[in-house]
């Protein structure tokens, strides 16, 4: 029954429900008479008031000049890769030349119905499957092309073609809701490493800016201290090492402070040698090492030579003194000796 009924002819509405002529015709507005004077075309009746001539004009077909909407009743077609679809859609037509469509073809309606199946398994034949979804747009526009080709001297005129419902196979369908589910698993992976990625990144630059902030701030507080607690520092070590120069000096100046100086120097010059050979197995060896006597000589010689300046001033201001053959650093020296040996 459904094939028959695809197959069968629509109803036509052109040879329907013709008025008579009775002389004095009121012609509705959008619609077009087309009048017949025994047998031939006469004219088209314009909307308003028309008269005729009973018995000798008879008025053939009423064309409707409103848009019309036709149901393309569904169709089967098979695609490029092979799959079967159950197709239908909506056709919208609009006669433009009561004349053509009244003499160009026999049932406008019907033909143009026609016409829009073929085109329509014209055009799909062209597509896969995937692109039949993805283009449907293109594909009305294509049959729309095709039809106003074709009807063009039929006096229509083609406005817009729609499908409607697109039915694939059970299987086939299957397989695209196993497709889609396969895309969005797809999808969700992609976008969830995306994530993971974009969270990494986030993680790395926090800690880089903490790193930053943690380094510029520890070097902002070493500059505080250095500006503060360790400047002050070195300026009491400083103030300090002033006062005991001063209070050196002073001691200096006092009687025999330059033979207590040249005991110190004396000291350290012995105690300098018995370091030798501690941090390093290479030493260079004056070549009189044996010879104590000599070597606090020597350090007493440059110490008397840089205080020398300073002791004859001493002895400008001084008044002299009575000679001493016994003096302390000569006693320190024999004392140094005897122990020596």
């Amino acid at each position: 029954l459904k094939r028959a009924a695809r197959l069968a002819p629509a109803p036509c509405r052109w040879n329907s429900g013709l008025p008579m002529n009775i002389g004095v015709l009121f012609v509705p507005q959008q619609e077009a008479w087309v009048v017949e004077r025994m047998g031939k075309f006469h004219r088209i009746l314009e909307p308003g008031l028309n008269f005729l001539i009973p018995l000798l004009d008879r008025i053939r077909y009423v064309q409707s000049l409103k848009e019309i909407v036709i149901n393309v009743p569904e169709q089967s077609a098979v695609t490029l890769d092979n799959v079967t679809l159950q197709i239908d859609g909506v056709l919208y037509l609009r006669v433009m030349d009561p004349y053509k469509a009244s003499y160009g073809v026999e049932d406008p309606e019907y033909a143009v119905t026609q016409l829009a199946q073929t085109t329509m398994r014209s055009e799909l034949g062209k597509l896969s499957l995937d692109r039949v979804f993805r283009e449907r747009e293109s594909l009305n526009a294509s049959i729309v092309d095709a039809i106003n080709q074709a009807s063009d001297c039929w006096g229509i005129r083609c406005l817009r073609y729609e499908i409607k419902d697109i039915h694939v196979p059970p299987r086939v369908k299957e397989s695209m809701q196993m497709q889609v589910e396969a895309e969005r698993r797809k999808r969700a992976t992609v976008l969830e490493s995306e994530g993971t990625r974009e969270s990494a990144i986030n993680v790395a630059e926090g800690q880089k800016q903490a790193q930053i902030l943690a380094s510029e701030a520890e070097k902002a507080e070493q500059i505080n201290k250095a500006a503060g607690r360790e400047a002050n520092a070195m300026l009491v070590k400083a103030r300090a090492k002033a006062e005991a120069i001063q209070l050196l000096a002073a001691a200096l100046a006092q009687q025999h402070g330059n033979a207590a100086a040249s005991l110190s120097v004396a000291e350290q010059y012995v105690n300098a040698f018995s370091k030798i050979a501690k941090d390093s197995n290479t030493i260079l060896l004056p070549a009189n090492t044996g010879d104590v006597t000599n070597m606090v000589a020597q350090a007493l010689g440059i110490y008397t030579t840089l205080t020398k300046p300073q002791a004859v001033k001493t002895q400008d201001e001084m008044p002299p003194a009575h000679e001493n053959s016994h003096s302390p650093a000569t006693e320190v020296l024999k004392a140094e000796q005897g122990s020596s040996s």
